[in-house]
Parts: C-alpha cells; sequence; structure tokens
C-alpha cells in the first residue's frame, strides 16, 4: 500500500532522470533543509499537493488558468505525476537541470492568457499569480508534513518558505513569503471564493484512478485529510465543507505518513540526489 504510494514520486514514462549526476552538482534547495525532508514522504506530498490545489482554485484567476489550460480533466493521473516530477526535479535535481526545466515551464506559461468567467483578464506569469501558486504548494506541502508526519517548529516553518525563495524566483513569483506570518498575512487578503470547479476538482481526486482500485478507499482518505488541513476561509466554503476527516481518521492518516518515512528510499529521486552531493570532491 504505501510502496503505491511510494511510486507517486517517480518520474512519469518518458520523463526518466538520474538524479545522482552530475557528481556534487548542488540542488536548488539545501540537502540538510526541512524542505528535502517534507518532499521525501510520500503520504504528506499527496496530502499538501492537493491542499495547494484547493487553495489554487479558490483564486478565480488562477483557478480559470489551471482549469482551462491543464490536462488535469483529461487525465489527472499523469497531471500529478507530471506535476510531482516538477517537484522532485526543483527539490532535488541538480541546479542547472532544474533551471532548464522551470525556463521550459515559464516558456509554456507564457502562452496561457485568458479571461475569467467575470471577465478578468489573467495570464499565468503574472507576478501576483505565481506568488500565489508557490505560497500555497509551500504550505500545502509543509503543514501536511506538520500535521501527519512529524511535527515541525514555527522556525523551521519559516525556513520552508525561506528555502523554496531561490525556485520561486526562477518561476517569476518575487513575493513569495519570507515566513509563515507572511503566508497567513496574504492568505488573508487574498480574495477567495468557491466554485463547481472546486467540487469537481475534489470529486475527481475522490474517483480518478490514481492509486490502483483496491486502495481507493485509501485515496479518498488523504484526500479527505487534504480537505482538512485547507485553511480558512476555503475549508467552510459550501464544496468542501463536511468533507474533511471523520472521527479517529487523523489518527490512521498519521500512521500511514510516519511509517512511509520508515520505507528504505531505494532509487528514488531523494535518494539519488543524497549520492549525489556525497560524491562532491
Amino acid at each position: 500500500m504505501l510502496q503505491a504510494i511510494q511510486d507517486l514520486l517517480r518520474p512519469p514514462p518518458g520523463m526518466e532522470f538520474d538524479f545522482s549526476q552530475p557528481a556534487g552538482e548542488p540542488a536548488l534547495a539545501p540537502m540538510d533543509g526541512v524542505t528535502w525532508r517534507v518532499f521525501a514522504n510520500p503520504v504528506s506530498l499527496f496530502v499538501g499537493g492537493v491542499t495547494a490545489v484547493l487553495l489554487e482554485l479558490a483564486e478565480p484567476s488562477v483557478r480559470s488558468g489551471v482549469w482551462d489550460h491543464s490536462s488535469f480533466q483529461r487525465d489527472p493521473g499523469m497531471r500529478l505525476r507530471r506535476t510531482g516530477y516538477a517537484a522532485m526535479m526543483t527539490v532535488y535535481g541538480p541546479r542547472s537541470a532544474a533551471e532548464q526545466l522551470i525556463a521550459r515551464v515559464v516558456r509554456m506559461h507564457g502562452h496561457v492568457r485568458g479571461s475569467t468567467p467575470d471577465g478578468l483578464a489573467y495570464h499565468a506569469n503574472d507576478p501576483r499569480l505565481l506568488d500565489w501558486v508557490q505560497a500555497t504548494a509551500v504550505f500545502g506541502f509543509t503543514e501536511a508534513y506538520h500535521r501527519y508526519a512529524r511535527p515541525l517548529s514555527a522556525q523551521e516553518k519559516d525556513m520552508a518558505f525561506i528555502e523554496s525563495a531561490a525556485s520561486a524566483r526562477l518561476y517569476g513569483a518575487t513575493g513569495l513569503p519570507r515566513a509563515w506570518a507572511e503566508w497567513e498575512a496574504l492568505l488573508a487578503a487574498t480574495a477567495l471564493e468557491g466554485s463547481a470547479t472546486l467540487a469537481a476538482f475534489l470529486e475527481i481526486m475522490r474517483t480518478a484512478a490514481i492509486l490502483p482500485a483496491p486502495m481507493r478507499p485509501l485515496q479518498r482518505l488523504l484526500v479527505r485529510a487534504a480537505v482538512d488541513i485547507t485553511p480558512e476561509p476555503v475549508r467552510s466554503l459550501p464544496q468542501l465543507h463536511g468533507h474533511g476527516l471523520r472521527f479517529g481518521e487523523a489518527a490512521l492518516v498519521r500512521t500511514l505518513a510516519r511509517s512511509a518515512a520508515l520505507l528504505p528510499l531505494g532509487d528514488m529521486p531523494p535518494a539519488q540526489a543524497a549520492r549525489r552531493l556525497k560524491s562532491r570532491g
């Protein structure tokens, strides 16, 4: 069961990459930092990723850009694998390869433009929108790890934002929060709303063939865990209200996340990257 979740860390077919090379080349995120620990846990990574998207889809311009210009509705499993690969590369990949991947994403985003249903123009490389996307990702992954894998100190939560600044700037997010309190201020200042898209995303995540069929109940559990850590005011929106964890389920998710941390990383990106950096000099 945990192995199936861990497999989500692997690059999708056709995007294989040897994170152990070139020897000694550093990553964008520090090897001894919080981010390396957070992204090595597949349970908190899955949960935090769903939380981040729930927050993204609550922002009208981001929602239109994500929903109208991505393959998520057609093939959610592959879209998640591709997004996961980009995250692995950003955290564990050699800096040169991570910079090349991010540059490709930025170029693709240059073509993503449109208008929300209310007529508000948007483009994916708008720094304001990029700040929101990057901040929600840092929050989602960090909070999921904190709540379900291992509690983090206030300083460690701040460091998660600091360690993400280098990659965020490459994406064009120039105003990423530098501390947890700044994230909370951004959350309070951002106009967020419910929508049919939010409900559709939640239903896709519950039912799509992301994990093997026998583990679909586990998939639904992890989606509920993501809703549970989604902050207000989004958690109380009609599309999410009542879809959080049920009595006793938080303990089960914590058991899964802490057990996942004990799995050998084998040839996963975190282990390959560690070998790359240990071979320095």
